[in-house]
């Protein structure tokens, strides 16, 4: 059984309980797959990166075989942006939905699920970034200041693996939800001073765990989440505080995932 989110951000949690840590959010439109009906609960599959766990069954959409297939054969469109306004005509209805979120069956700026309607505007004066690379970190600037929390996907709380995950799929690039998963992507980058921007940059813990993931700006800055999204110096050590100018995460390895 397949389900849809169809509102803006949904909790994820490790158990079927409110008060259970929250492992990850979904977003709108993406599907789950059903494993455990309770009474409250449902125990699902993020079929976006396969992450697992319990959602309150409200906050799902079930979709039937004919709807499945209809949207599983359309374009989908990523939004590119923290946040839009997404009009609901048929309710006259509005709701924010954040980046990251998908739009099946994506028609000039409108999708339909199940007889409803959703409309978002794209249209944009900016002017279009000259790489891949340009526009990922023009997509991840746009969180600056976000922040964090841990298992969030949105401007409104994110963490490190989240803000990855969103502004690279916002690019059309699907990754894994956690840093251990992340860190498997892409190539090695021997040196920092051959790394360029967009490339993902891992930190270790003293027991030598990956633990931390951030994207380089240049050679010398990088941003990531700590407290909150934000810029930091960055050397073959690691990150340097800007605010402390002392090392507060350790590099591991350098990934070009474009």
């Amino acid at each position: 059984m397949t389900g849809i989110i169809t509102l803006p951000l949904v909790s994820l949690r490790v158990s079927s309980s409110e008060s259970s840590e929250l492992s990850t959010q979904l977003m709108f439109g993406e599907y789950v797959e059903i494993y455990e009906v309770g009474e409250r609960w449902l125990h699902v599959r993020n079929l976006t990166d396969n992450c697992l766990g319990w959602v309150d069954s409200k906050m799902v959409q079930i979709l039937s075989t004919e709807e499945e297939k209809r949207l599983s054969n359309s374009p989908v469109f990523c939004i590119p942006v923290p946040l839009l306004v997404c009009d609901k005509p048929v309710s006259h209805q509005k709701m924010y939905l954040p980046g990251g979120s998908y739009f099946p069956s994506y028609n000039y700026g409108r999708c339909i699920i199940d007889d409803e309607i959703y409309q978002i505007n794209m249209s944009s004066n900016q002017p279009k970034p000259s790489s891949l690379s340009q526009e990922i970190t023009n997509n991840t600037l746009q969180y600056l200041n976000a922040p964090y929390l841990l298992g969030g996907k949105s401007i409104m709380g994110i963490d490190c693996s989240g803000l990855v995950q969103v502004v690279f799929a916002m690019s059309g690039i699907n990754l894994l939800r956690k840093v251990i998963h992340q860190v498997e992507f892409g190539r090695v980058i021997d040196f920092l001073f051959e790394a360029q921007p967009g490339d993902l940059v891992f930190f270790e813990n003293p027991e030598r765990e990956i633990v931390h993931v951030g994207i380089l700006l240049n050679t010398h800055q990088i941003i990531h989440v700590s407290g909150s999204v934000r810029i930091d110096s960055i050397d073959s050590q690691g990150i340097i505080s800007s605010k402390t100018g002392e090392y507060t995460h350790t590099l591991r390895v350098i990934k070009r995932i474009i």
